[in-house]
């Protein structure tokens, strides 16, 4: 049985989003229980595998990160995460603050011994539709490339124990493919990951390879992948709203629309990085998972399986026991 966490009042359309996906999620598995952290007198799902927590307060999308996470100890995000803590739960689910969730995951949940700076981890999609992991999107603005290292050694336990692939092949975001291109950070980053053999290195990766299936783990510094991946989001959306105008634009192409309706919606499926779940803050002393702030109840209950099947492959324990053991 693996038990989880859930902050009933974080996002833009909480807690009716969240409600509809934990009652999605523990009728599809019979072995998930849900903890429910925010207002009781706003949960209106009733079932014996979920139990719901009264919280006093919420941290909203306005909050300072950090001074909330201090002052608002009853708030639904802060009560969560000491639920993971303290080992009561396996992990936890949030679509509040960004910036309060990595603090909670930081000051409360702690990072695992040997961990230096924790990663944000995202499951982009892929032309085959077979996606790929991308980190660190945004926990650290600067890294050292010591740091990129310890990147593509948890984005490998990820990508093993989450995705399912055995030898997940490694990259390093650059400039250009050659071992010599980049700047200081990605040249030294490479010469430690090339010298390593904790992983399957394959050296650099350009951005415009990455939807290409170039490989299964893409690391980047914070800063970079952050750009990266609210680029592509927009690109997404941009696209959407192009291939929306073009199919309205007369009547043989709206005819045109109906014939493809389907396979135009799951193209859009297939480029929605919200299917895969959440983001992941690895590095952790349990799995915090970070749910869109505009999530709808499939994206957030997939946020949930995700979270599910990390507590099921125990993917803290590897991580201690690999990454975490080189520092004691």
């Amino acid at each position: 049985m693996v038990k989880l966490a859930i902050d009933m009042m974080g996002g833009d359309d909480a807690p009716e989003i969240v409600l509809e996906a934990v009652e999605m999620a523990v009728n599809k598995f019979e072995d998930l229980e849900i903890i429910l952290f925010g207002d009781e007198s706003k949960c209106t799902l009733k079932h014996d595998r979920v139990e719901v927590r009264h919280c006093t307060e919420s941290i909203t999308m306005h909050d300072e990160p950090v001074r909330a996470i201090k002052r608002k100890k009853d708030s639904s995000m802060v009560r969560m995460a000491e639920a993971v803590k303290s080992g009561e739960a396996d992990g936890c689910v949030s679509a509040g603050n960004t910036g309060a969730l990595m603090s909670a995951g930081l000051f409360i949940v702690g990072r695992i011994k040997g961990v230096e700076r924790p990663a944000l981890v995202v499951t982009l999609p892929t032309v085959s539709g077979k996606g790929f992991v991308f980190m660190d999107v945004g926990a650290n603005a600067e890294a050292k490339a010591e740091h990129l290292l310890q990147y593509a050694q948890l984005g490998n336990i990820y990508a093993q124990k989450i995705r399912g692939i055995s030898q997940p092949s490694v990259s390093l975001l650059n400039i250009g493919t050659e071992a010599a291109k980049g700047n200081s950070l990605t040249k030294k980053a490479y010469q430690l990951m090339e010298t390593q053999n904790d992983f399957h290195f394959t050296g650099n990766v350009e951005a415009k390879g990455l939807m290409n299936d170039a490989a299964d783990v893409v690391v980047t510094d914070g800063y970079t992948g952050n750009m990266i991946l609210k680029n592509l989001e927009g690109v997404a959306k941009a696209m959407g709203k192009m291939f929306k105008s073009t199919l309205l634009s007369s009547l043989k192409n709206k005819v045109a629309a109906l014939i493809l309706k389907k396979d135009l919606k799951g193209l859009m499926s297939k480029m929605d990085y919200a299917e895969y779940g959440g983001s992941v803050l690895l590095g952790l002393n349990g799995t915090v998972v970070k749910a869109h702030g505009s999530s709808s109840a499939k994206a957030f209950y997939s946020a949930i399986r995700q979270a599910k099947i990390a507590g099921e492959q125990k993917i803290v324990e590897t991580m201690k026991e690999t990454v975490g053991k080189k520092d004691e």
